[in-house]
């Protein structure tokens, strides 16, 4: 009996050690936030992985969010030396009689485009986004055509721009799936002109002005983006910050206060940095392994991986990750450095999430007519023996 009592004591302890080997091993991530908000979305900025989304592709009216596009293009022109900070830009009375938010620019002033700069992304001046508009493209319905050319270079296939600073237009639409595009982009396009979006205040003609995104106070791994407001957008935010490696973009669109979009945003941030990961598991080149190589110049070849694999993991799941190199265990010559020979194949829970390619890491030319037949003899015994 005593050892029938061992024999099943011994038994359960195994079980129970499968088990919780099983459960330690799984990784637990609750359900994603519910938000009181139109639609909302959160993407990791550097992979553009999507890790929630509601209602991500429905077009509503993005308000000053539509500046995002704005300093984006003027981002652009200064990139390129078409523009520059301390150049001066005279003042319109159009833009100087812009009403909504303000920088408080007067008509015939001259203001250097780093300022104008500073008051559409701090002060969210239609003002200053009128001003730049003029003086980059000559009127603001010119410079909406680079808006709208922008967008679709960008893939913001459900967006449609009818001024530069988001007020109220029929066919002024987007998505947050767009915003998120736009965001993306602006943080690694621009970083120069990105470190502006985590100011706190700027001061223009004696007037200092907060920002308006409240998550710059409230959370110190947030350093951007833009808010917005209307009576038909509702409040909105996009918003990015860096923490425990990653670095993720929100999107949170119509929401009913300004407290609100900042609260139902931070949802959002504190879920993905929670809960998920930035992965870099591959670097571009990286050897994977040797094969033979029949009829060549050389007997072996390295198999390397054919670009950088990051990937938006859930917290610990890199552990549990299977990953299978799909490969013939020869090939033969000739073959051309990149050439594409396999895969390899990333699967979590058993579910294929990543595929990236195999390529040689260097050309393999054939080898003269001796060498290849007596390789070809060789491969037949090899084929053979099963080898």
């Amino acid at each position: 009996m005593k050892s029938l009592l061992n024999k099943i004591w011994v038994t359960l302890a195994t079980i129970a050690l499968v088990f919780a080997t099983s459960v330690s091993a799984r990784t637990l991530i609750p359900s994603p936030p519910e938000l009181s908000a139109s639609a909302w979305m959160l993407i990791d900025a550097t992979t553009g992985e999507v890790i929630i989304e509601q209602n991500a592709d429905e077009q509503l009216e993005p308000a000053s969010l539509t500046k995002m596009m704005t300093t984006y293009i003027v981002s652009e022109e200064l990139l390129r030396g078409r523009l520059k900070y301390d150049e001066l830009v005279t003042v319109s009375e159009r833009a100087w009689r812009m009403g909504g938010s303000k920088m408080f620019i007067k008509e015939r002033d001259k203001v250097s485009v780093e300022d104008l700069l500073r008051g559409v992304i701090i002060q969210s001046g239609n003002d200053a986004s009128v001003a730049l508009a003029e003086h980059i493209a000559g009127a603001e319905d010119a410079f909406v055509d680079l808006m709208n050319q922008q967008a679709e270079l960008l893939g913001m296939q459900d967006t449609n721009f009818e001024n530069s600073t988001g007020w109220p237009a029929e066919g002024h639409l987007t998505t947050a799936r767009d915003l998120a595009k736009l965001a993306q982009a602006t943080i690694n396009d621009h970083p120069e002109d990105y470190a502006i979006y985590k100011e706190k205040y700027f001061t223009y003609n004696n007037i200092r002005q907060p920002n308006r995104n409240r998550l710059l106070w409230a959370d110190k791994a947030i350093d951007g983006l833009k808010t917005g407001h209307t009576d038909a957008a509702g409040y909105c935010l996009v918003a990015s910050g860096v923490k425990n490696g990653i670095r993720l973009i929100s999107v949170v669109l119509g929401t009913d206060s300004d407290k609100a979009r900042a609260r139902e945003s931070q949802k959002l941030m504190s879920y993905g940095f929670r809960y998920y990961r930035t992965e870099t598991l591959y670097q571009q080149g990286e050897e994977l392994k040797s094969v033979r190589v029949w009829k060549g110049v050389q007997e072996k070849m390295n198999l390397v991986v054919g670009e950088d694999v990051v990937m938006t993991l859930p917290r610990d799941a890199r552990d549990n990750l299977d990953i299978e190199l799909e490969v013939p265990t020869s090939f033969e010559a000739p073959i051309a450095a990149g050439q594409e020979l396999g895969v390899v194949r990333i699967s979590l829970d058993g579910k294929t999430i990543k595929k990236v390619p195999v390529v040689a890491e260097s050309a393999i030319e054939e080898a003269g007519f001796f060498a290849r037949l007596v390789d070809s003899i060789k491969m037949f015994f090899a084929e053979l023996m099963g080898g």
